[in-house]
């Protein structure tokens, strides 16, 4: 059995629609949901949404409530 040799990607640059070509992007959380946290990746020029990204939690992991 081999080992994976990367966990994650993150983007740097995608293309937006309105600016009309490759531009660097700002990643935020948009949601924390059950199977993992959904991110939002935004045009730096013009703040279109130009994509977005599932990270799916461990399953060892578990939420903590106070």
């Amino acid at each position: 059995m081999t080992k994976p040799s990367y966990k994650d990607f993150d983007a740097t640059e995608l293309f937006c629609p309105k600016c009309r070509r490759a531009v660097p992007v700002r990643k935020r959380l948009l949601l924390v949901l059950s199977e993992g946290d959904k991110y939002d990746y935004s045009c730096v020029y013009c703040g279109t949404s130009v994509g977005d990204k599932l990270v799916k939690e461990n399953i060892n992991s578990k939420i903590l409530i106070r």
